[in-house]
């Protein structure tokens, strides 16, 4: 599926052309990967719609694949390719274990073909073993979905027993809860969602609350994950902190049409106290292996919908849509 131009779904719904392509040749210090899935992350809509860095034009999307190994280092081997595709190796940011932050980080599916298609190339030190207990289309989302909410776990700095708040409740999120749930264990974890599809959900995978974006909650917050794609839960994120709280933002970028919102922000009310706001950017490859191993010791799955590559259209338009249930995934056949 091939991104050939940049515009809002709202103009074009169908951004991806299905196209046959010669297969890939991998070079120096890659190898050739069949991919099996792919997940569909809120990041493509961002790259499609011109929120991210510009990609690369035409380019094969998707970040979130897993597939064999057919041509190359340990050929047979399952493999996931997340968002990082490869890093410089050699500057503070890498040789400090932050390759997220690398002036020359390249992304997978934006800067380099992805993973909606039956073959891709990827760097060898930069896929990932899938561990044995989860299926294609339940690794898929872990990669991304699950490895940039872990990420975004351990920067809210918790301790067992902080209160938990959790922004949107799609592919990250509901990792996150399931994630949350096992490593803080007495921490009660509160959702605020639009849909109340999404709330239900959040109560069946054991949140202590859920409610509306504009809800208020019961109990002050220590920490909140806001992985929405607008800017106004943030407004409503920093009043629910607790001094000394912490909101991290869990998006590449947020949308434009309601940015002058932030106008309204009440320094008195919501960043007094010593709250603190900090982004995720990326992933590590250390983010993506610790979280596979953990989600395979832990039991972690995704809640997951599947759909055949032709339609990763409709997979996109839905997700743009708010129709979201956990992840989707894309089979490729």
């Amino acid at each position: 599926m091939l991104l050939r131009e940049l515009a809002p779904l709202a103009k074009n719904p169908a951004p991806l052309s299905f196209a046959g392509l010669p297969d890939p040749v991998p070079g120096k210090g890659e190898v050739l990967i069949r991919v099996a899935a792919c997940a569909v992350c809120h990041t493509e809509l961002d790259e499609i719609e011109g929120r991210t860095p510009p990609p690369r034009l035409p380019v094969i999307p998707g970040h979130q694949a897993v597939g064999v190994i057919r041509d190359g280092a340990n050929a047979g081997t399952r493999v996931g390719v997340a968002w990082i595709y490869s890093a410089c190796g050699h500057c503070s940011y890498c040789l400090a274990g932050n390759e997220n932050l690398c002036e020359e980080f390249r992304a997978t599916g934006r800067d380099a073909d992805g993973g909606y298609a039956q073959y891709m190339t990827a760097r060898a030190d930069f896929v990932h073993p899938i561990p044995a207990g989860l299926s294609d289309a339940e690794a898929a989302p872990l990669l991304c979905a699950g490895a940039v909410g872990y990420r975004a776990l351990k920067l809210a700095n918790l301790q067992d027993g902080d209160r938990l708040g959790l922004t949107g409740f799609g592919a990250s999120n509901h990792l996150v809860l399931k994630t949350a749930r096992h490593k803080y264990p007495a921490s009660p974890i509160f959702v605020f969602s639009r849909n109340p599809e999404e709330r239900e959900l959040a109560l069946q995978l054991g949140a202590t609350w859920a409610g509306a974006i504009e809800a208020v909650p019961p109990e002050r917050l220590h920490a909140v994950i806001d992985a929405t794609p607008v800017w106004k839960p943030i407004l409503r994120s920093l009043t629910h902190l607790k001094p000394g709280g912490r909101l991290v933002i869990n998006a590449i970028r947020k949308e434009e049409l309601d940015k002058q919102v932030l106008l309204d922000l009440d320094y008195g009310s919501q960043l007094w106290m010593e709250k603190e706001v900090k982004s995720v950017a990326n992933v590590t490859r250390q983010d993506v292996r610790e979280f596979l191993q953990l989600a395979a010791e832990a039991s972690i799955r995704p809640e997951i919908q599947e759909y055949p590559l032709k339609d990763a259209n409709q997979a996109l338009l839905e997700l743009k849509q708010g129709k979201i249930r956990g992840a989707k995934v894309l089979r490729i056949d």
